[in-house]
């Protein structure tokens, strides 16, 4: 049997498998950089439950895949994560099975948090300063969404999920789909422009206004993640006056988008199962009821037909007696159905009820109910104006009346007049005047120029 160094071949002389190449290829890097230092960022950790790590080294100008046996991995003191910026101690290998170029682990040692990890908790500190991390900011869902509007790529797996859970256990809720880009460098400005485009449907659709927004993306490396962690897509997050929730990622990730939410979702199927949840437990007990109805029908038939049974046992042979039996067991099938008629009937009230009794709780008969309320209201306030006004009318004539009567011109149409001086006041007897005076004569229409010839004292 040939040894590792034996199994160096020389490629001048013969013709060689895949596997042979890969193995020279592995005795080669493996003594070439048998114990080399290696400095980079982690990334696209992995944990089996065997104890071993598999992860991805990288920096600016490449990336190498790493792994660390569990013997190794158990020396550590503190658990590598994504983001970390780390020194590395190995050995340079080839799988030879698949041909992979990888880095063998033996030692890893801090060399402070990663750009990208450090960049977010910078963000994190600076934005929950802010306040805008504050739960009592939060908007609160409603109780049953009608209208909800998804903001991810059409293309993803995550909104075809969404989709799904909601058709199955929400079926009246309307889904709107508002697309936009969930990685890479454009996608904060595309899922911005998604949030805008929401309120602008909202003024257009007064009817048919959208009440909810998911904000999806199926799970991913921290760089893949990273568009949601975006200073200006957060603070467009965060004054956005409906009601988010973020489904991101699993629920091991978690990004800025997930603190300035109103809820934050472990994936995007949670977030269509919160967002569905009054209308499947309605859904649910109903079919709890009907489970029900349909167990208790079951059982009464069981008794029923141990009642047959039983009968039967105790019929006697001679044919009379069978007959009046089978007469017997006939009535007594009559009235099982009749029984389980009455009873299917009465179940089916009962569902009515309680789907009626649920009906009553909705919103909409309810506004219908306050809207009516409002109309009759109205229309009494109307009529009592009416009438208010009316009696008021009746004192303003009755009023105007009583002031023509106590009127002292009134007197005037009767043929009357005042008689005044140059001054304009009244003369009551013929010490106000003398003989040549000019006096004026009011009278109904128009006035009178006299002269007094004589003023003859009272008899």
């Amino acid at each position: 049997m040939n040894t590792v160094n034996d199994d160096i071949v020389d490629q001048k002389i013969e013709i060689i498998s895949v596997g042979e190449l890969n193995r020279s290829a592995k005795h080669l890097l493996e003594n070439a950089f048998n114990n080399i230092s290696v400095v980079g960022e982690i990334s696209n950790m992995s944990r089996p439950s065997s104890g071993h790590i598999y992860f991805t080294l990288k920096d600016e100008d490449g990336a190498i895949g790493c792994a660390m046996w569990r013997s190794q991995a158990s020396k550590l003191n503190f658990s590598p994560e994504n983001g970390d910026k780390c020194i590395l101690k190995g050995q340079v290998s080839i799988y030879p099975a698949s041909g992979r170029y990888q880095l063998m682990v033996k030692s890893i040692e801090q060399a402070g948090s990663g750009n990208l990890m450090q960049q977010f908790e910078d963000l994190k500190k600076k934005l929950d300063r802010e306040g805008l991390f504050d739960v009592k900011n939060k908007l609160p869902l409603p109780d049953s969404p009608k209208h909800i509007a998804v903001i991810t790529s059409a293309s993803t797996a995550a909104f075809q999920d969404i989709l799904s859970t909601i058709k199955r256990r929400a079926p009246s809720a309307q889904i709107s789909l508002s697309k936009a880009v969930v990685q890479g460098d454009t996608a904060p400005r595309t899922i911005i422009k998604a949030l805008e485009r929401i309120l602008v449907f909202n003024e257009n659709n007064i009817q048919n206004q959208i009440d909810t927004v998911i904000l999806a993306r199926g799970g991913g490396s921290i760089e893949d993640l990273w568009c949601f962690n975006n200073e200006d897509l957060a603070r467009e997050i965060s004054a956005f006056p409906l009601p988010t929730i973020s489904g991101v990622g699993h629920e091991i990730d978690f990004t800025i988008c997930d603190f300035v939410s109103d809820i934050r979702s472990p994936t995007p199927t949670a977030a269509a199962e919160l967002v569905s949840e009054f209308n499947f437990k309605a859904l649910d007990k109903l079919d709890s009821y009907f489970h029900e109805i349909t167990s208790r029908i079951s059982h009464s038939l069981k008794l029923k037909r141990h009642s047959i049974i039983a009968a039967k046992s105790n019929l006697k042979s001679p044919l009379t007696i069978l007959r009046e039996q089978n007469q017997k067991l006939d009535n007594l099938e009559l009235r099982i159905k009749q029984s389980i008629k009455l009873n299917s009937q009465s179940n089916n009230q009962n569902l009515n009820n309680y789907y009626l009794r649920l009906m009553e709780k909705n919103p909409k008969n309810l506004l219908q109910q306050l809207e009516t309320r409002i109309k009759n209201i109205s229309k009494i306030l109307e009529m009592n104006i009416k009438n208010k006004l009316s009696i008021k009318a009746i004192k303003i004539r009755d009023s105007n009346k009583n002031l023509m009567i106590l009127n002292p011109l009134s007197i005037l149409d009767r043929g009357y007049s005042i008689i005044q001086n140059k001054k304009g006041k009244a003369i009551k007897g013929n010490s106000d005047v003398s003989v040549g005076e000019n006096l004026t004569a009011r009278l109904s229409e128009g006035f009178l120029e006299i002269e007094v010839k004589d003023a003859i004292a009272k008899k």
